[in-house]
């Protein structure tokens, strides 16, 4: 088998780490959710707040560079 090749951390392409801020988010937004007995806007609230989180991240990666 050939060895995978690749940087596997998020930092390969531009917008990497905004799947992780989506993941955060999420996770923010099911606890939101439930706690406010509307899972749906929860989760749509957690996916607004990751993209942000996401952009965030995005952005302090480019300026480390």
């Amino acid at each position: 088998m050939s060895e995978p090749t690749g940087n596997r951390s998020g930092t390969a392409r531009p917008g990497g780490r905004m799947g992780l801020g989506i993941a955060m988010g999420i996770a923010i937004g099911v606890a939101l959710g439930t706690a406010m007995d509307n899972l749906g806007a929860g989760i749509a609230i957690g996916v607004a707040i990751g993209a942000g989180i996401g952009t965030a991240l995005n952005a302090r990666q480019e300026e480390e560079k």
